[in-house]
Formats: C-alpha cells, sequence, structure tokens
C-alpha cells in the first residue's frame, strides 16, 4: 500500500543549471512577485501564459516535469475541495444542475476552474523553488530578506530556519505516514472500504504515532543542534557567501517586465 508514493514536495533536486546558481533572494523575490500576480491574474490567457512560464523554468532548471506535476499532490485534495465550493456558491442565473438546495451556475464552473488552476500554479511556483534551492541556501535568502526587520526585534535568522526545517521534512513526514499505514494494513487495518465516516475513523491509530514520532524527531533534532554549540544567527559566518550579482539583476528585470506584460494583457482580455 502506497498512498503517499512519489511525494516531491519540499525536496531539493541538485543540477548545473541557470536557475540553481542564481542567488536564493532573487528566487525569493520571483516567487513572491508571481504568488501575488497570479492571484490578480482572473482570466484563462493570463493564466495560459503562467503555465508556459512554469513549463519553460523547469526545462531550464533541468527538473523533470512529472516530479514538478507531483509536487501538488499533498494538496490536490484541498484544491478540489475549495474549487468545489466556488461551484455551488458563486452564484448566477445561468444555472446548470443542482444538489439539493445548492446549485451550479456556468459562473460558479468558470469560477471554480479559474481558482483550481490558480492554486496549481502557486504550488507549482514554490515547489520550483524548493527544488532548485537547498535548505542551507534557502535558509540564507530568508534570513537576508527578513535582515532589515531586525530593527525593530524581529527573529530573522529562527523564522528563516524553522521555515527551512517545516519545508526540508515534509518528505520525511510523509515517509512516516506511509511506513505507519502499512505497519497497520499488515495488522489487518482497513482504510479502503465502508463510508467516509468508518474510514476517517481508521486513519485513527495512524496520527496518534504519527504525532509521537513527530516530537521525537523535533527534540532529537533540538539536542544535535545543542550538541554542535548552535546558538542562533549571532556571530554566523556562511561559508558561501550570497552574492547578487548582473544576472540577478537581469533575470529580476526581466521577470518584472514578464509580469507587468500579463497584467496588461489580464486587463485587456
Amino acid at each position: 500500500m502506497s498512498l503517499i508514493k512519489g511525494v516531491t514536495l519540499g525536496q531539493y533536486m541538485p543540477a548545473d543549471s541557470f536557475i540553481h546558481k542564481l542567488d536564493p533572494r532573487c528566487k525569493l523575490f520571483i516567487t513572491v512577485l508571481s504568488m501575488v500576480a497570479i492571484f490578480i491574474s482572473d482570466n484563462f490567457l493570463a493564466l495560459a501564459m503562467w503555465a508556459s512560464l512554469i513549463l519553460f523554468l523547469t526545462k531550464r532548471s533541468k527538473i523533470p516535469v512529472r516530479a514538478l506535476m507531483k509536487s501538488a499532490k499533498p494538496i490536490m485534495i484541498l484544491i478540489i475541495f475549495t474549487s468545489f465550493l466556488h461551484v455551488f456558491f458563486t452564484g448566477g442565473d445561468d444555472i446548470i444542475f443542482s444538489i439539493g438546495p445548492l446549485k451550479a451556475s456556468a459562473a460558479g464552473i468558470l469560477m471554480a476552474i479559474r481558482i483550481g488552476l490558480r492554486l496549481y500554479l502557486l504550488v507549482l511556483f514554490t515547489a520550483l523553488l524548493t527544488f532548485t534551492t537547498s535548505p542551507s541556501e534557502l535558509s540564507d535568502g530568508l534570513e537576508a530578506v527578513l535582515g532589515p526587520l531586525k530593527r525593530i526585534g524581529f527573529p530573522a535568522h529562527e523564522v528563516a530556519m524553522m521555515m527551512t526545517i517545516a519545508l526540508r521534512f515534509i518528505p520525511t513526514l510523509f515517509e512516516e505516514t506511509e511506513r505507519i499505514i502499512n505497519a497497520q494494513v499488515s495488522r489487518g487495518a482497513d482504510f479502503h472500504s465502508g463510508g467516509l465516516v468508518k474510514r476517517a475513523k481508521a486513519y485513527i491509530p495512524v496520527l496518534i504515532p504519527l504525532f509521537v514520532l513527530v516530537f521525537k524527531r523535533a527534540d532529537t533534532l533540538a539536542f544535535a543542534m545543542e550538541a554542535r554549540c548552535y546558538r542562533g544567527g549571532k556571530g554566523r559566518v556562511r561559508m558561501h557567501p550570497l552574492n547578487w550579482g548582473t544576472t540577478e539583476t537581469k533575470t529580476a528585470i526581466a521577470f518584472i517586465i514578464f509580469v507587468a506584460t500579463v497584467i496588461v494583457l489580464n486587463r485587456c482580455a
């Protein structure tokens, strides 16, 4: 039994590509700006341009397209559920079908498709960031971006460290979940038969040992950091300092031009 086989979200895939060599601050800037711009895009032409861009960047980064598509697998249920809600709650006079008091209109179906595509593209951009940026580079980039907030007492290093650790342990969490599920199946557990409530109850024996393993891993990580005399970011030096060069500047400018073009086409369409 393999409910979560092939999950790739949060993994780093080393490769000799132009995108891998970019400064992490540049990649963070592009990712955040793309998230904002994707939410602004509300027609299919703009969304198609974003899909073309993500495919182009995937090819340039030498990341398998199939691996990128699989990165959205863990939250596909959330994407489908969110889109499903828009089908019945968007409203509209052109009713196509109804389920009891719930009525689905053509406007609701179009809105559901747009929302689903937006969420899916957001996940792909985030996955591409983690695929092409190592955990240490991502942590350094986040700390550098949040660095100005240190003047008001914001723990930039600690926040960057926590976000990086959270992304790093997503694949590990799925592996532990699959291992527990396989152990329960070998003991006669049934996760497929019965109604929704029965299947939900069947996962309770999975959640309890999963939480125990998560806390054990957190303790182990804390002990390992203490054993290495970790004391936060104060006085910390980097083996590979961040370097924003002309390549990063040109890339950021090109992306800003692309975003401006998409926004103009989105308004004109």
